[in-house]
C-alpha cells in the first residue's frame, strides 16, 4: 500500500509455502487477498512476493505474465517488490546455510537474480520502482578466498549491468538490495562499507554503481549485531550507499541465566538458522554462534561464561512483545522508524518479515497466519501514523 512520502508497505510472501508458480499463486489467492480485505479493502494493495528459482521459471512461460498481471488488476494488486534471497525449498525442510546457496560466486545465482528484474519490470506499474532483495554474498563458514571474492564482484558487475539495460529498456527505476545477516559474509554496518569500497576499489569508473545496487537493511539483523539504527543507517547512506529496502523484522533476546538458556530450547527447530549473539558488555568482543545449538551446548559446558544478554536469529511477530522472561528487538524498529521520519526520502520500500509462523512456539501464535499478518500490519500502521509516515 502507497503511505506518505512515497513508500510502499506489503508483508514479505515467504511466509507462505510454495516452490512452483502454481503454488505461489495459490497462496496470494488464498492468503494474500485476506489480508487485503482487512488492511486495504479499497485502495491499491503492494505485494511483496517471493519467488524461488522453479517459480520463477515457471512464470516466464509465454502468456503466464500476462495472466497474473490480469489478475493483479482484478483484485487492485501491484507488485513493488520481490524478495531474492532464498533460491530454493525455504519450508518444511531442512533451510539453515541452504538457504546461502547458490552465493554470488555462481553463476546460478547471477542468472536467477537476473531472472528476478526481467519479471519484475513486466509487473510493476507504469513508472514505479522496483526492488529485488538478496543474500550478502556468502557465507562467513564457507570456503571464500581471492577467487571466490573476485568472483562474487564479476557477478555483481553483470548483475548491475543486466539492472540498468533492463530498466533503460523500461523506463524504471530498478535496484538491488543485498541484506547483511549474522554471519553473512558482511553483517555489520561497518563490514557493509568494506564490501562495497572493494568493489569500488576494483571498478573506480562506475560513478551509477548505487543507483542500481544497494542494501537491503532487515532490523532483525541489525539488531542482533547490537547496532543502534540511527548510527547504522547514518552510516550507511552517509558513505552513498541506496538504501534499497527496509525488512521490518524482529529478533529474540534474553538475559541468558540457566533458566532461560533452558526455556530457550523451545525455539531450537531443526529448519532455519537460528544464529546467536551474546554480548559481554562493552569492553569484550561479542561471541557469535553459528546457530542456537552451538549455543545451547556452549551455555551446558560453559555456564559461567554466558554473557550479560543473547540475541537470537528467530523472527517474532512484530506486534507481540514475548512473555516468560523473554524480550524482543522491536525497539530497533521504532528506531529504524524514527530515523526514517526525519529521512522521508531515504527508503521508498518496505516490508514486514515474520516468515517464521510455521516454527512459532504455539504461545506466540495468534490465530491463523492471516490473523498474525492483519496485527502485524496494525502495529506497523499504528506506528508509522505516529511518525507521520502514513496517515
Amino acid at each position: 500500500m502507497l503511505l506518505n512520502h512515497g513508500i510502499h508497505l506489503g508483508y514479505c510472501t515467504n511466509i507462505h509455502r510454495g516452490e512452483t508458480w502454481d503454488q505461489t499463486w495459490a497462496t496470494l489467492r488464498d492468503y494474500t487477498l485476506r489480508v487485503k480485505d482487512r488492511v486495504s479493502p479499497h485502495q491499491p494493495y503492494g505485494i511483496g512476493l517471493r519467488l524461488g528459482d522453479q517459480a520463477s521459471r515457471e512464470l516466464l512461460v509465454p502468456g503466464k505474465i500476462g495472466e497474473f498481471k490480469d489478475w493483479l488488476a482484478a483484485n487492485n494488486c501491484y507488485v513493488f517488490t520481490i524478495n531474492g534471497f532464498p533460491y530454493g525449498s525455504f519450508h518444511g525442510t531442512r533451510v539453515k546455510e541452504q538457504v546461502f546457496l547458490p552465493d554470488w560466486t555462481s553463476k546460478d545465482r547471477l542468472d536467477y537474480t537476473n531472472r528476478l528484474f526481467d519479471i519484475l519490470a513486466q509487473l510493476l506499474p507504469p513508472g514505479a520502482s522496483g526492488s529485488v532483495s538478496t543474500l550478502p554474498g556468502s557465507h562467513k563458514t564457507f570456503p571464500i578466498g581471492s577467487d571466490e571474492i573476485n568472483a562474487i564482484f564479476e557477478n555483481v558487475r553483470l548483475c548491475r549491468q543486466h539492472i540498468e539495460e533492463v530498466s533503460t529498456a523500461t523506463g524504471h527505476d530498478l535496484h538491488l538490495g543485498f541484506e547483511p545477516e549474522p554471519l553473512g559474509l558482511f553483517e555489520t554496518s561497518g563490514e557493509v562499507l568494506k564490501f562495497f569500497g572493494l568493489y569500488y576499489d576494483r571498478h573506480p569508473q562506475d560513478k551509477d554503481f548505487f543507483k542500481f545496487i544497494g542494501l537491503n537493511y532487515d532490523t532483525c539483523h541489525l539488531a542482533i549485531e547490537y547496532e543502534t539504527p540511527k548510527r547504522a543507517l547514518s552510516r550507511i547512506t552517509g558513505a552513498g550507499i541506496r538504501l534499497s529496502k527496509l525488512h521490518f523484522s524482529s529478533a529474540l533476546k534474553l538475559k541468558p541465566t540457566p533458566d532461560m538458556v533452558e526455556k530457550l530450547r523451545a525455539f531450537d527447530e531443526p529448519v532455519y538458522f537460528h544464529q546467536v549473539i551474546a554480548d559481554y558488555g562493552p569492553t569484550t568482543p561479542l561471541r557469535r554462534f553459528k546457530d542456537l545449538p552451538d549455543a545451547l551446548h556452549f551455555a551446558q559446558t560453559n555456564p559461567t561464561e554466558l554473557g550479560e544478554e543473547w540475541r537470537v536469529h528467530f523472527h517474532i511477530p512484530l506486534h507481540a512483545e514475548p512473555t516468560d522472561g523473554f524480550q524482543s528487538t522491536r525497539d530497533h524498529i521504532e528506531g529504524t522508524m524514527d530515523w526514517l521520519s526525519q529521512n522521508p526520502t531515504k527508503c521508498q520500500h518496505i516490508e514486514m518479515e515474520t516468515y517464521t509462523w510455521e516454527v512459532l512456539p504455539n504461545e506466540m501464535r495468534t490465530g491463523d497466519v492471516v490473523d498474525q499478518l492483519v496485527k502485524e500490519y496494525d502495529w506497523t500502521l499504528g506506528e508509522m501514523r505516529g511518525r507521520n509516515l502514513a496517515s
